[in-house]
């Protein structure tokens, strides 16, 4: 895109803008990453940042320790490699009131959330030390609340929203969602609740997911104007088939729902695949890749009347295995699952769902509950044991044999694994090819498989991401990939970041948006594009 373009000279500290939203699901994490993407487009070092994120959708980073996916994504929309910095804490939901708290990428204690909340002289910190490190070393840092800013019962505990804007006074974008109605009362209702010093801060209002006609909202404009009396600086229309990586299960309930009729593609062939949402799903993006191929219809289910007879069941990722275990017995997916081999139907399990897959799982440390070994559905002929160590790392395997699909042998496929235990088995599929630690050696195996091949898992997320390996596997299945001038998905994913930046610059009024962050000291010497 056009524009003006700056670049800075060994700034001592960056500039910062915040992006705060009237609710959850307001849009804050994609316009952070439409930011990020916008401000890398001009020359500057950008970095993403959230101190705290709720999520079981995580990323990790080159050197070990995760973050919440949506941070990672949004520092490949600055063109940046995604650090620890970027998310230093991460709370990862394991029930209806606790979470384990991730911190500088390293798991600590589960807690619950009144537990919790006490910590906050511990991890303020943490978190401001974090976002010094990434202000030191970059032009602009782009930080993304949480919620809503005006949560008053959580105002003095909060580490996410106006207390991180006050510390580094940042100028603060506020988002409304007109998509779910009610867009005046977000806005000037969030304004109206914050305190005089913290609405001082908020320098711009964004319109998020218009639909139809942009006009139409001209009045609401100078409405939200005249009584917010801080400038709308654009109205965003909806954006269709992007296809990023979502930050939580909450998206789930936007998909097309198992009932839609398939469409039919020119030979009429079409892959029924069926993810079972089980109640903590963890990195569901893993699928993301599938469903952006032609020929493969992509479904979540939760019960046996969802599933029907799908081609392809994945068990995918969970951040409290047992739990979710215990789920699909109490809902008949269980036994279901069990008997769907009879069909010929392929079954894949992926972490926590490769684990259920097994015959059992030990449990000696009481990680997960009170249980000491809980059955799988003995699927395949594993068994899983859980220990202290968490597992998040990077990794490179190569595939030693044909069992789960042809052609494959001796390729690499690359990916990252975050669980607790390791699992034991004869039938091991994969072989690491690297060390990512002085205490690893390269070499371990991973994975297992039976019936042919027609039932295997693995530790590996990302896996369907590895274009040769998710076209060998189609192919297996009996369908033709995509075609062969069709993106790959990371090409996909740098088009749709694209995307969403050429939509956020077309409708917000980036200039003046530029003269906010600058504006206490503007840039040097402009440079234009050719």
């Amino acid at each position: 895109m056009g524009g003006r373009s700056f670049r800075l000279t060994d700034p001592p500290q960056a500039k910062v803008l915040m992006v705060v939203g009237t609710s959850s699901s307001a849009g804050k994490s994609l316009l952070t990453a439409a930011i990020c993407r916008c401000f890398a487009r001009r020359g500057l070092r950008v970095a993403p940042f959230k101190s705290q994120n709720m999520s079981n959708n995580a990323a990790v980073c080159s050197g070990g320790g995760e973050i919440g996916r949506s941070q990672a994504l949004q520092a490949i929309a600055a063109g940046v490699a995604p650090s620890l910095d970027m998310n230093p804490v991460l709370l990862k939901p394991e029930g209806q009131t606790r979470s384990q708290v991730v911190v500088n990428g390293q798991p600590t204690q589960t807690r619950e959330a009144t537990d919790y909340f006490q910590r906050r002289e511990q991890l303020w910190p943490i978190v401001t030390s974090a976002l010094d490190r990434l202000r030191a070393n970059n032009d602009v840092v782009v930080i993304e609340g949480a919620g809503s800013p005006v949560e008053l019962n959580l105002a003095g505990v909060e580490l996410v929203n106006m207390s991180v804007a006050r510390y580094c006074q940042a100028p603060v974008l506020l988002v409304g969602d007109i998509e779910r109605g009610g867009v005046f009362a977000q806005l000037l209702g969030t304004l109206w609740l914050l305190s005089p010093e913290d609405r001082a801060l908020v320098r711009g209002l964004i319109v998020n997911k218009f639909r139809g006609d942009l006009s139409l909202f001209d009045s609401g404009v100078e409405i939200l104007e005249q009584r917010g009396k801080v400038p709308v600086l654009g109205v965003l229309p909806w954006i269709g088939s992007l296809h990023l990586p979502e930050e939580d299960a909450v998206a789930l309930d936007c998909l097309a729902q198992p009932s839609d009729p398939p469409t039919e593609t020119d030979d009429g062939r079409r892959v029924d695949v069926a993810v079972i949402r089980l109640p903590h799903i963890a990195n569901f993006d893993d699928f993301d890749p599938l469903e952006t191929e032609p020929n493969v219809r992509l479904r979540y289910v939760r019960s046996c009347s969802e599933l029907g007879d799908p081609d392809v069941v994945i068990l995918p990722g969970t951040k409290n295995t047992f739990g979710d275990l215990k789920w699909l017995r109490d809902v008949g997916l269980a036994d279901r699952v069990k008997q769907l081999p009879e069909k010929e139907t392929h079954i894949i399990g992926i972490c926590g769902g490769y684990q259920m897959l097994g015959r059992q799982i030990n449990n000696p440390q009481g990680l997960e509950g009170g249980a000491h070994r809980v059955e799988g559905l003995g699927l395949l002929d594993a068994e899983t044991t859980f220990g202290a160590a968490k597992q998040t790392r990077q990794v490179r395997f190569e595939v030693l044999d044909e069992s789960v699909v042809q052609g494959m042998q001796g390729q690499t496929v690359v990916g990252y694994e975050i669980h607790h235990g390791q699992t034991a088995t004869q039938s091991a599929w994969l072989k690491k090819t690297d060390a990512q630690e002085p205490s690893e050696a390269a070499g371990v195996v991973d994975g297992a498989s039976a019936a042919g091949g027609r039932i295997w898992g693995c530790y590996l997320h990302g896996l369907f991401h590895n274009d040769p390996w998710r076209s060998a596997l189609l192919r297996k299945l009996g369908i033709s990939p995509g075609p062969a001038q069709a993106l790959s998905s990371h090409d996909q994913l740098q088009h749709s970041l694209d995307r969403l930046a050429n939509a956020f610059e077309a409708h917000v009024d980036f200039d003046r948006l530029m003269d906010i962050v600058f504006e206490s000291s503007p840039p040097q010497e402009p440079q234009h594009d050719g």
